[in-house]
């Protein structure tokens, strides 16, 4: 597969994951079935519209495209918030609490290290549903460290916790092993064994515990009513790597995710794109694809973001 493909089934992966779960945000597990892409619901929004974790994820590439530093990005996400900027449709509907105080606090002239929230409250998911993009820029640099305090640059701008930064961590050595040709457990296996090994001894070892399920290799034997599925980061890497490893094919992975309920399109983008990533562009029903909103927009960026890859 070439860069190309591996780009767009990734992103795409997440973008179609992300429309199918934005009908149903925040309704209560059980209470609908997702089995294709809808429309309206919760935002009344036409189908294969997707939300804020694919608008901000094209907010990162774009800033990597163009080579430039956290404010720049910040600069993306306030137009996102303000202008519509990356919208399906010239107007943000959806965005989170974290990110937005983050937004508020650049716009008031704090330094960067004053944006993201560093406390017990500011542990959502906002930093780990825009972070895939990294996979791509770090597959090729062999320091685990210099991928580290990457992805620790660009999560930090909107969440400053250890917390969410260790599962912004074990998200993107995951998907670099799936982009890799990995197997999905073999994946999962090798990103979290290495994540442990690397960070015993550092700050991220007091968290090593809110990931417990995780790092053990237990979260793919727990059973649906185990699995939590909302905004919460450890919820979130969660019920996005059991979607996923629970399945066998990309179209059983982000409709599992979705019927979980809760935080469903985000949720629907991170385990969009590990089965994007692992089944590929052909894996991806086409007819779900044509369906998204700006669907050209998307596809345009991605290729130029692979050529910046290459």
């Amino acid at each position: 597969m070439t860069l190309h493909k591996k780009v767009l089934s990734t992103i795409l992966g997440g973008a179609v994951g992300d429309a199918l779960g934005v009908p149903v945000e925040f309704k209560k597990r059980d209470t609908f079935r997702i089995t294709a892409m809808t429309g309206y619901g919760t935002y009344n929004q036409p189908e294969g519209t997707w939300s804020d974790d694919t608008s901000l994820t094209m907010c990162l590439i774009d800033n990597l495209l163009e080579k430039q530093d956290e404010y720049d990005l910040m600069q993306k996400f306030e137009s996102y918030w303000a202008n519509g900027y990356w919208t399906p449709y010239g107007e943000m509907f959806d965005i989170g609490i974290a990110t937005s105080e983050a937004i508020r606090r650049y716009k008031s002239g704090l330094p960067k290290e004053e944006w993201g929230g560093k406390g017990e409250y500011d542990n959502g998911n906002g930093a780990l549903m825009r972070i895939a993009p990294l996979a791509f820029t770090l597959c090729d640099e062999p320091s685990f460290t210099k991928r580290k305090e990457e992805i620790e640059r660009i999560a930090h701008v909107t969440h400053r916790h250890v917390r969410s930064t260790l599962g912004c961590i074990i998200y993107v050595e995951l998907l670099i092993r799936l982009l890799d040709g990995n197997e999905p457990f073999k994946a999962y296996e090798n990103a979290v064994n290495l994540c442990q090994k690397q960070l015993t001894g550092t700050e991220y070892e007091a968290e090593f515990s809110a990931y417990e399920r995780v790092l053990n290799l237990s979260l793919p034997h727990a059973a649906r009513n185990e699995i939590g599925s909302t905004g919460y980061v450890v919820s979130s890497l969660e019920a996005s790597l059991w979607s996923f490893l629970q399945s066998d094919d990309y179209k059983e992975a982000v409709l599992t995710a979705v019927n979980l309920g809760e935080d469903t399109d985000t949720i629907g983008f991170i385990t969009g794109t590990m089965a994007g990533a692992y089944y590929q562009l052909d894996g991806l029903p086409e007819e779900w694809v044509c369906q998204l909103a700006k669907k050209e927009e998307l596809i345009g960026a991605c290729k130029r973001f692979a050529d910046a890859c290459i």
